[in-house]
């Protein structure tokens, strides 16, 4: 059975003013889970969907990590840009800015910018989210 990802559709009014100008823009696309390329981390398994300029935003990102048991996504780090991530499978605990919250499956889950943030798989199977995020001219550059 095919996995379908979850969607998300976002209205940015913004223009791509830093995009490369050799760079294509990201046009319309169907994504399948079986033909996403895993690639083994140490931490569990990343599968990268998109990530370029598009007609409305500088840069528009996606992946899908699943995070083995007790398995965090990395160190707390302060965000630029906003982030959401839609849980697929299992318990993650979302910490930003000191604060945690767990989150199961269909659960979304927002970053505001400049939010130090991680996540943890908190459950005793894998934890799989798809995590979006775009830069647009008013995303700090550092």
């Amino acid at each position: 059975m095919k996995a379908l990802l979850p969607l998300a559709c976002f209205m940015i009014l913004a223009s791509p003013t830093h995009a490369k100008p050799t760079e294509a823009r990201l046009s319309s696309a169907v994504f399948e889970w079986d033909r996403l390329t895993p690639e083994a981390k140490d931490n569990g398994v990343r599968r990268s969907v998109l990530d370029g300029p598009t007609a409305t935003v500088d840069r528009l990102h996606a992946h899908i990590t699943t995070l083995k048991p007790g398995e965090r996504s990395g160190e707390p780090r302060r965000h630029l840009q906003e982030e959401v991530i839609i849980v697929k499978e299992g318990t993650v605990e979302a910490n930003f800015d000191g604060q945690k919250r767990l989150a199961g499956p269909g659960s979304v889950i927002f970053f505001a910018a400049g939010a130090v943030t991680f996540l943890r798989n908190a459950g005793p199977g894998p934890a799989t989210y798809t995590v979006v995020y775009y830069l647009t001219p008013l995303t700090p550059k550092s």
